[in-house]
């Protein structure tokens, strides 16, 4: 593993280590936890911005899913 030396006012400090111990992980662990979470974030939303820009791109067309209501009936 790597060491990344970071820079954070104090009262985001406190606030990390307060959940951090809460959790009963480091501040490096709850860091590391984190940034994990933001970056699968960012990939989400990037995701979701490309599915947009393709819907408007090529929008549905009339008819298109016609085919698919027979597939969405819940079994009895």
């Amino acid at each position: 593993m790597r060491t990344v030396q970071m820079t954070l006012d104090e009262r985001l400090v406190e606030r990390v280590d307060r959940v951090a111990r809460k959790l009963g992980k480091s501040r490096s662990s709850f860091a590391r936890d984190a940034l994990r979470d933001a970056l699968a974030r960012l990939a989400t939303q990037e995701k979701e911005r490309q599915h947009r820009r393709g819907y408007e791109t090529r929008p549905v067309a009339p008819g298109e899913f016609d085919e698919w209501p027979k597939e969405q009936v819940w079994p009895d």
